[in-house]
């Protein structure tokens, strides 16, 4: 996501083009969840960082250590709309968080695959299928259907949108036992959006955003992957899960036409 905002930015024209800016996290406005590990397990930790005047703005992060160059990276960062919907999270009384297996329905209510599929309805159908059986009425997920919404007409009569899922790039989720015996899941989708005009002789203009993939040679269609990171609170006993934010970067696209993907 970070790389393909770099390859979008440096594909704008000049004059579009934000001048970057040095910037950190407040460590004195964040807070670290460490979890304890068994031999052989991956390690990582969770942060949640807030600004604004009044920390008014969370953000949920995700540090992993890598198996093979054994460093850590940054494998997920995902902005909440609201922050009064982040759970606590349980502390042993060492000062540890708690990591919960999140593909596993023993453990939560909704697993990953699950949480997975109900956030590319809420594109696809607009939750019609399985999204608003997965998951309570939340701003975020209110937030994804709008999106499905406000692009599948962009075109009027001249043009479609469809969404689709495909294979998740980055299928690990990482997820924390919440104070109330919940859990707090982290974990990621990519899902692709077609453009396509709906009558011969017709060509779709390539956006300014998307000249880095595509550049500016119009076409009767275009495919784009968005890859995103989401953040839920799963209940352990069955129940509605809560979508609380979700970050998604165009990653890829291409002229590339209509497919039955599922």
């Amino acid at each position: 996501m970070s790389v393909a905002d770099y390859k979008q930015d440096e594909g704008l024209p000049k004059a579009d083009r934000e001048k970057y800016k040095t910037w950190s996290y407040d460590l004195t406005a964040t807070d670290v969840y460490v979890p304890r590990f068994t031999p052989g397990q991956q390690h990582w930790f969770a942060a949640v960082t807030y600004t604004g005047t009044s920390n008014e703005h969370a953000r949920v992060l995700v540090m992993a250590e890598q198996p093979k160059t054994k460093r850590w990276e940054m494998v997920a960062a995902v902005d909440l709309d609201d922050k009064t919907q982040l759970p606590k999270i349980a502390l042993d009384s060492h000062g540890y968080a708690t990591s919960v297996d999140a593909a596993s329905a023993k453990n939560v209510a909704a697993p990953v695959d699950v949480l997975r599929s109900a956030v590319i309805d809420n594109f696809r159908t607009g939750g019609d299928l399985t999204g608003t059986k997965v998951f309570a009425p939340t701003k975020t997920s209110k937030r994804q259907v709008k999106a499905q919404d406000d692009t599948a007409d962009k075109f009027g009569s001249r043009g479609t949108t469809e969404f689709s899922s495909a294979t998740t790039d980055f299928p690990d989720s990482y997820a924390l036992k919440t104070a109330d015996g919940h859990a707090l899941v982290v974990f990621a989708h990519t899902h692709i959006q077609r453009d396509a005009v709906s009558h011969s002789g017709l060509e779709i203009v390539p956006s300014k955003e998307n000249r880095a993939w595509l550049g500016t040679k119009p076409s009767p269609y275009f495919t784009y992957t968005f890859n995103c990171s989401n953040a839920a609170v799963v209940p352990r006993t069955p129940d509605k899960s809560k979508l609380i934010g979700y970050s998604c970067r165009r990653t890829d696209a291409e002229a590339a036409g209509p497919s039955n993907a599922a």
